[in-house]
């Protein structure tokens, strides 16, 4: 089935909320079964991504940067790694200036991530939003359709002592 997720787009020009399209397996009856349906999706095309890194792939579809309607010659840039100043000025507000290659290398263990997505939810680390209702347990049955709109917000802790 496929879910619409807001998903906030950091560090370009504007700064803005955007709807993302994810497929994920079956159809989740409870906001438990929606997070282990998320994580799995992003650890499967995660893994997905590396994969396509390691032979070589990624970044080197011919006619990849034509299609996208950037200026002749791009595509050779993409294959090579290289940057354009705004590109580098992009990322620089992201805090993070980098070509998108993982040198870890290594792949998500799908299992791991969903335990810790689980864990994260329980500990208040995000919260989850279905159109404009906060989900709050995780166990709260939800009719999931293609028509909703779901929100993921990380919230950030303030810096000092917890006690």
């Amino acid at each position: 089935m496929k879910i619409k997720v807001n998903v906030k787009k950091i560090g370009r020009k504007k700064a803005a909320v955007q709807e993302a399209v994810y497929e994920i397996g079956g159809r989740p009856s409870t906001v438990r079964e929606l997070i282990l349906a998320v994580t799995e999706s992003c650890a499967g095309e995660y893994n997905r991504r590396l994969r396509g890194q390691a032979s070589g792939k990624e970044g080197c579809e011919p006619g990849r940067w034509e299609s996208s309607g950037e200026e002749p010659g791009r595509e050779i840039a993409g294959l090579f790694g290289i940057l354009s100043p705004e590109e580098i000025e992009d990322k620089a507000r992201t805090g993070k200036v980098g070509f998108g290659v993982n040198y870890g290398g290594k792949p998500a263990d799908i299992v791991k991530a969903q335990e810790n997505a689980i864990q994260c939810f329980e500990d208040g680390i995000y919260r989850i939003f279905m159109d404009d209702k906060p989900l709050e347990e995780l166990d709260e049955d939800i009719q999931v359709t293609e028509e909703q709109v779901f929100t993921f917000v990380r919230l950030t802790m303030l810096a000092g002592r917890m006690w």
